[in-house]
């Protein structure tokens, strides 16, 4: 892996008008799978970012100081809840995915909070999420959930 790739990377607050174009990011990045699973609609998977989008704990991955992505971790009773985890297909491969994920599981290790998700069933994101520690707890005909502990 190059390392400078990985350096060119940072995160910045989410602000309330950057909805959109996370959710045009969504529909672009879950196409392939929500197809494959006979789920896909043209509306509903944006619209289900825009019900669901919570700025204040949302930040923006920026790289080569465009927009590249995003991710939530957002607070729940029993932890924190990452969601939103989009990359853009064309820095996808490069270690930037990998690296926000570490960025963030240590945040949430400080934390000593138990992270949770959820990811579609054949999603090539899950092996990311099995190697730094998530576990299947359960899941339906769409989603596994899957949970992480705190790194002691």
């Amino acid at each position: 892996m190059n390392n400078s790739t990985v350096a060119a990377w940072a995160l910045r607050p989410a602000e309330p008008e950057d909805v959109e174009v996370m959710a045009e990011l969504r529909a672009t990045v879950m196409r392939p799978d929500l197809e494959r699973l006979g789920r896909y609609d043209e509306h509903r998977v944006r619209q289900r970012l825009r019900d669901v989008y919570a700025p204040e704990h949302t930040s923006v991955v920026v790289a080569d100081g465009e927009f590249a992505g995003c991710v939530t971790l957002r607070p729940v009773e029993d932890g924190l809840w990452l969601e939103n985890f989009y990359l853009s297909p064309t820095l996808q491969g490069r270690g930037i995915g990998t690296a926000v994920l570490r960025s963030l599981l240590a945040r949430a290790d400080e934390e000593g909070a138990t992270v949770r998700l959820n990811v579609l069933r054949g999603s090539a994101a899950r092996p990311l999420y099995e190697r730094h520690g998530f576990t299947e707890e359960r899941q339906d005909p769409v989603d596994v959930f899957m949970v992480r502990t705190p790194a002691r």
